[in-house]
């Protein structure tokens, strides 16, 4: 594919990932709140197509990422290859961590439905099989970080090329950096997650992807 076409397709994913990323939030969210294991569990049984549309959100997002990941390589590549190849890695590993925590997903479905909820006669093993799998163990934050690390990488070859604005590249290797450090503390309970840490790059990607749209990535046409 030409590099166009690599820019196009990936302002698009951006994009679609980003919508994606939040709807499947909002709704599993939504799907699954309440006050303790068996007020989620129940929740949970009357919002099964929501919580199905989230799973099904989760996995084009977990294909969003290996996109990305191709087209950033295909664009950055020229200007080191090595490093480029770092980043890919980076977002195939986001990607396949991602699906890697689908199944508590799926099993958290299985268990609400009719057909699962009757093979179980004591509502305690139900109760301890949803709070274990109602319980966070940390994929999506890993997930995450190999997310802030690929960006990073092609923030930093975007800026080295002079194959986007600087200052919007920049912005991009700020708001990665934060992520880098921010995302380890949380996962080791140092930091509460909160929503402010990914503002700087939810503001990065929505410009970078109108960037990608409607200019693309060409060197010769960049010189700030």
């Amino acid at each position: 594919m030409t590099r166009r076409t690599n820019a196009k397709i990936a302002g698009f994913t951006f994009l679609f990932y980003i919508a994606a990323g939040i709807t499947s939030m909002v709704l599993s969210g939504d799907a699954k709140s309440g006050q303790g294991t068996a007020a989620k569990l129940a929740n949970l049984a009357l919002h099964t197509n929501e919580f199905g549309f989230a799973i099904i959100l989760d996995v084009l997002c977990c294909f969003s990422a290996l996109v990305l990941g191709v087209t950033l390589y295909a664009l950055t590549r020229d200007e080191d290859q090595d490093i480029a190849l770092f980043g890919l890695s980076c977002r195939v590993g986001e990607g396949v961590i991602g699906a890697a925590g689908l199944p508590k997903s799926l099993g958290l479905l299985w268990l609400v439905t009719a057909d699962a909820g009757s093979s179980f006669a004591d509502p305690a093993t139900l109760n301890s099989l949803g709070a274990f799998l109602l319980m966070p163990v940390g994929s999506s934050t890993i997930s995450a970080t190999f997310f802030a690390v690929g960006s990073a990488v092609f923030s930093f070859l975007l800026l080295r090329g002079r194959l986007i604005p600087s200052a919007l590249a920049g912005l991009g290797i700020v708001a990665s950096i934060l992520l880098v450090v921010v995302l380890p503390l949380q996962l080791g309970k140092f930091l509460e997650p909160t929503w402010f840490e990914w503002m700087p790059m939810l503001v990065f990607e929505i410009i970078f992807a109108g960037w990608l749209l409607v200019k693309g990535v060409d060197a010769k046409n960049v010189k700030i």
